[in-house]
């Protein structure tokens, strides 16, 4: 307990010199993985129903800004979105099991990994957030669920950490996801080829800050995401 409280600590200060991730008051309080954010929506979510192909999105800001488009890109569809904005995967680890496992989904759809490489909760190396994401894939995997990887998307330069070139170390993650995916029957899925630039950054039109997309951005994402879907769920 006391060395989880130092590392939440270490963690929070590290989130308050960082201006895109500032804590909430809650954070600060020590829910340094914002387990409460979702707890009241979780303990209402009634349980699957038979033959519902439940699909809950793990993730960051991405993840959560896109949750306004869902009705429109996934109409009808059973997806929750469990995104929070900043967040890095170890945070993600933590409320892995109230945020996806006791939603009971069929395929968890994870896309994580570049705000860790923006150093959010500090530094941070390839190796570890490889660690994070294979501890997900094997949570949700001992659970019944399928296991969506997604590419972590292109990005040249992070406005809120510039400097950092993080283009070939996202290329660097993604190959290894993809790998991961193919020798743990996991799905793969490649957002980064299909938006990024030249540089290894986000095409033009597809984000207003070069990190989040826009609408536009989404509808690129939409249909892939949805094919990742269905072929993890016919790997049932």
């Amino acid at each position: 307990m006391r060395i989880f409280n130092f590392m939440v600590a270490v963690a929070i200060v590290a989130m308050a010199n960082n201006g895109d991730a500032q804590p909430t008051d809650q954070q600060l309080r020590a829910d340094w993985a914002n387990l409460a954010k979702y707890r009241e929506a979780n303990s209402t979510l009634a349980p699957p129903a038979n033959n519902e192909n439940r699909v809950v999105f793990m993730g960051n800001s991405i993840t959560e800004g896109w949750h306004q488009y869902f009705a429109t890109m996934f109409a009808g569809k059973p997806y929750i979105n469990r995104g929070i904005g900043g967040q890095t995967t170890p945070q993600m680890l933590v409320r892995f099991r109230p945020d996806v496992v006791a939603l009971k989904p069929k395929v968890v759809v994870i896309l994580a990994g570049t705000n860790d490489i923006a150093g959010n909760t500090g530094p941070s190396t390839l190796e570890m957030i490889e660690d994070n994401l294979a501890s997900m894939a094997e949570i949700a995997s001992s659970n019944g669920i399928k296991v969506v990887l997604s590419s972590v998307l292109p990005v040249f330069d992070y406005p809120w950490k510039p400097g950092l070139e993080p283009a070939p170390k996202i290329i660097a993650l993604n190959k290894w996801m993809k790998d991961y995916a193919a020798t743990h029957g996991a799905i793969y899925l490649d957002y980064h080829s299909a938006m990024s630039d030249e540089r290894g950054g986000m095409r033009t039109g597809l984000a207003s800050d070069g990190v989040h997309p826009n609408e536009a951005g989404y509808r690129v994402m939409a249909p892939l995401a949805e094919q990742a879907i269905e072929k993890a769920l016919r790997a049932r």
